[in-house]
């Protein structure tokens, strides 16, 4: 697991990661760097985040994260799906949790598929209807997506991917910022509920945030179902 810790309310950012270090650190085994937010370290953190919680994921063998994939979709979904709910997902890039078995599950519970399609730097996703069989288009970094004709929606649940989490909700995605735009827009048009899905081995200490991080209602991993929506 990464271990970071965000503790100066102000200006001041410390950080521990294994075996590495962003600074001049205490000689540690964990290393320890303060740095200044008004000097950039916070993407710089980020950055390290994401290169340290990419490498734990393509670690995990193939047949490992298909496995976890298929213990989520076992396990009961923890969000009733009404008539007509539509429920976002994502096709998996790389090493990234296969979010289908658990799609094609919801889809047999009777939600309404979508899938995400970048509709540019800067701007929130847009959400087009798809089902199984739907041919798709390949998009930016190559993920498969809707066809240009295909509906767009806003989604009541979305299946969010992610490189790391903690336990407060918050997650570490690609840097972007695209679901956090997503989540913010949808949420100032309706109720929504956003669940994280991942490798309960994405799980980090303390995720370092902005105020445009977008928090999560859930996160799904292999060994347990996670709820923020009480804290």
């Amino acid at each position: 697991m990464i271990l970071v810790q965000i503790v100066a309310p102000r200006n001041d950012v410390r950080c521990q990661l294994p075996n590495r270090t962003l600074d001049n650190a205490h000689q540690n085994d964990e290393k320890i760097c303060i740095m200044s937010a008004s000097s950039h370290a916070l993407p710089e953190l980020k950055a390290a985040l994401r290169r340290e919680a990419t490498a734990r994921r393509d670690a995990m063998p193939a047949a490992e994260r298909q496995q976890a994939a298929e213990s989520i979709a076992a396990r009961p979904f923890p969000i009733a799906i009404p008539p007509g709910a539509i429920v976002s997902g994502f096709m998996p890039l790389k090493s990234e949790i296969n979010p289908l078995p658990l799609l094609r599950k919801l889809a047999e519970a009777g939600a309404t598929l979508a899938l995400p399609v970048v509709a540019g730097k800067g701007k929130p996703l847009i959400m087009r209807a798809w089902g199984f069989g739907t041919p798709l288009a390949s998009g930016v970094w190559g993920i498969r997506e809707p066809m240009p004709d295909a509906p767009a929606v806003d989604p009541d649940i979305l299946i969010v991917p992610l490189l790391a989490f903690d336990r407060r909700g918050y997650r570490l995605g690609y840097g972007a910022g695209y679901y956090d735009m997503t989540l913010t827009a949808l949420r100032a048009k309706k109720p929504i509920v956003a669940v994280g899905i991942g490798y309960a081995a994405q799980e980090v200490d303390t995720v370092p945030i902005t105020p445009r991080d977008a928090r999560l209602d859930l996160v799904l991993t292999e060994k347990e179902t996670i709820d923020f929506r009480s804290t």
